[in-house]
């Protein structure tokens, strides 16, 4: 028995080093033995164990790939980052990070050897070094990277040699962060999420299909999937499986009553296929007289289809043809099953804005639906495990607001996963997409950047073969299809609506409204600066109509277009505005140079339009309107245009109509809607009196 890891030596160098259990030092996940992981003296730590998260792939630290000159310092360091004593100041950094880190330091640790071979004067060791000759490193890892930062990567990774040298048998002497011109400036924005969000003409198609699939291609998939369960399940190999009399038989009539041809491959009929659906070794079938006969009556097909046929209606015509029991191919189980997958991936990443890791660790019954007293669904909400910013790396228990289509998705997940399956991004049996031997328990994260690849690619080729339009446009050059992106596009269409910012946080989960605000973006990501510009030339484009419609009520001395208390306060700034805009402009870059110079302060909403004063203003915005928080039936910076009004007698019919529903609203419920009705009618009231 292998006595436990904190009785053995720690400190390399020392008697029975070599057997101390280099993972003793973190949490392992269920089924991993402590006494089974690697141990220091071992050419290669294999890092699985402890690695949590069920989308990241297995890691191993080779050390034969390290020269030797180098070894023994790159394992005490490693050591150090797994399970040895930190340095002042330097936190436990995770598994993923350690197996980055391995990658960089070996870089620099070849680098140094390569070096000190190349010149008899140079040092072999890390302590013979010289900040001239980090120095060196410095100017050879701009030629080699293009990125700052991978530079900044494995520049801070070369130094980690000097921050672990209290416990390195061969260390640098000095600290490199001290040399000039060691450390990059970095001149973006601070604290600022800088990811691309999908362009609209990709993201539009991408969503279609993405529905298309889920409701539906995804019938017939999944009646597929689940013939194909039972094929897949069938082990060939095992004993007493027996040919039943008079199967065969059956079969072969079925085959040829329904004028089908045998399922075929390679020019051959498909023994393996046949003996899975009969229970019964392929040995036997290839052996029978009865299938040669068949093939003789009957004819062999081109490939292997399942009897499952497609029979959603497409423009009047089946979507598909049949359904071939196969890994590959357009029209292969194999591949749609994972089409589909990764159709319900968009849908879920998209409308709930759920990071990679989140998505991955979702299981059955994760979605919760709240329903109203007559039972109509209002909301659901997905409940899975959060990782990023959290204390644990277990992750904690979290919920996410969803669409109806995200919760469509997450079902059709449920049957497309075997029953005995509870994670829904598990690898499906059907090996397409996969590699196999992987030790994820569900899609890693280039698994399925690979799959949402596929997808554009299916759909474009789908498109083409059948002469539809809607096709996915490519995404450029060194922009793929990632979560994050999904995650920032979803961030965008929130900023922009009315109590975005606010919304945005609480389905993004940041603690604190400004860091949604830096996801959404700042001027140096194009984000921040890109909502205030279409927010500004939309307001200007009302602006400049509605000052096209004063001035065109003007010269026919009528002025009731607008109404309410603000009403004369619109009219004179319209005025004003109108003395600057000139001919109206339909040129955004014309509009947007207008607002900056000259804007009236008109704020258009839906049900209000806000002459912004601040002393009068009841919203809680200090430098401008929060149209989320307005009190329209209060403030005295409203106006009322016609569409405002309208608005608001849509607002009256729904009161009325949830005021007669049944059952009947609470008491309380009742009374806020009838005094919320009475102040609207009376408002109405008194702007019919001014128009």
């Amino acid at each position: 028995m292998t006595a436990p890891a904190a009785s053995l030596p720690v400190v390399p160098g020392m008697s029975g080093a070599a057997g101390t259990l280099v993972l003793h030092g973190r949490e392992l996940r269920g089924g991993a033995r402590l006494e089974e992981t690697s141990r220091f003296g071992d050419d290669r730590w294999v890092l699985t164990p402890a690695i949590l998260q069920r989308h990241q792939p297995g890691a191993v630290l080779d050390f034969t790939r390290i020269p030797a000159a180098h070894r023994a310092a790159a394992r005490e360091l490693f050591y150090g980052l797994l399970s040895g004593p930190l340095p002042p100041g330097l936190p436990r950094v995770t598994i993923s990070t350690v197996r980055r880190t391995f990658t960089a330091v070996a870089y620099f640790l070849t680098w140094a050897a390569t070096r000190a071979a190349a010149s008899a004067s140079r040092p072999a060791s890390l302590g013979g070094l010289t900040p001239a000759d980090l120095e060196d490193f410095h100017r050879h890892l701009t030629v080699a990277f293009r990125t700052r930062g991978m530079r900044a990567h494995y520049r801070a990774s070369a130094r980690l040699l000097w921050h672990y040298r209290a416990t390195l048998s061969d260390h640098l002497t000095f600290d490199p962060a001290g040399l000039e011109g060691w450390s990059e400036p970095n001149h973006s924005a601070r604290g600022e999420n800088r990811t691309a969000r999908i362009d609209e003409t990709v993201i539009g198609p991408l969503i279609t299909w993405a529905l298309r699939f889920t409701d539906d291609f995804a019938p017939d998939i999944l009646a597929a999937a689940a013939e194909g369960f039972e094929l897949h399940a069938a082990r060939l190999a095992a004993p007493g499986r027996q040919l039943r009399p008079g199967t065969l038989e059956d079969l072969l009539v079925s085959y040829e009553r329904d004028h089908r041809p045998l399922p075929g491959y390679g020019g051959k009929p498909n023994a393996t296929f046949l003996a899975r659906k009969l229970g019964c070794y392929p040995s036997t079938l290839r052996r029978s007289p009865l299938l040669a006969t068949a093939v003789a009556r009957t004819g062999v097909d081109t490939g292997t289809y399942l009897d499952t046929r497609p029979s959603y209606l497409l423009d009047g015509w089946p979507w598909l043809e049949r359904i071939a029991y196969s890994t590959r191919g357009h029209d292969s189980l194999g591949t749609l099953a994972r089409m589909l997958q990764t159709a319900c991936y968009i849908l879920i990443a998209y409308l709930t804005g759920m990071r990679d890791s989140e998505i991955k660790h979702l299981t059955r019954g994760c979605v919760t639906t709240e329903r109203d007293s007559t039972g109509t669904a209002y909301r659901w909400k997905i409940t899975g495990l959060a990782f990023k910013g959290e204390t644990t790396t277990r992750g904690v228990r979290a919920t996410w607001v969803a669409g109806h289509p995200a919760a469509r998705a997450v079902a059709v997940l449920e049957r497309l996963q075997p029953p005995g399956q509870s994670l829904l991004f598990a690898r499906l049996p059907f090996r397409e997409g996969t590699r196999p031997g992987s030790s994820a328990a569900v899609l890693t994260t280039a698994a399925t950047q690979n799959a949402l690849a596929d997808f554009t690619a299916w759909v474009n080729g789908y498109c083409a073969a059948s002469g539809r339009a809607g096709a996915v446009p490519i995404p450029g050059v060194g922009e793929p299809l990632t979560t994050r992106r999904f995650r920032r596009t979803l961030a965008w269409h929130i900023a922009r609506r009315p109590g975005g910012v606010i919304a945005g946080a609480l389905q993004y989960r940041h603690h604190a409204i400004q860091m949604f605000e830096s996801y959404a973006g700042t001027s140096a990501s194009g984000f921040r600066a890109e909502v205030e510009a279409e927010q500004a030339i939309a307001r200007g484009e009302h602006l400049l109509a509605m000052t096209d419609q004063h001035q065109h009520q003007h010269q026919h001395q009528h002025h009731h277009d607008l109404t309410g208390p603000a009403a004369g306060e619109a009219a004179a700034r319209l005025a004003t505005f109108a003395g600057f805009a000139g001919q109206v402009t339909t040129d955004p870059r014309r509009i947007a140079r207008l607002m900056a110079s000259h804007d009236p302060a008109i704020y258009p909403g839906e049900y209000v339009t806000c002459i912004y004063h601040h002393p009068r203003a009841l919203c809680t915005h200090g430098d401008g309107p929060d149209l989320g928080t307005c009190q329209p039936l209060r403030c005295r910076n409203a106006a009322f245009t016609p569409a405002n009004r309208d608005a608001l007698r849509r607002e009256l019919a729904r009161i009325d109509a949830s005021l007669i529903q049944a059952p009947a609203l609470p008491p309380y419920l009742q009374h806020t809607l009838t005094a919320r009705r009475q102040a609207i009618t009376a408002l109405l009231a008194g702007q019919e009196g001014q128009a």
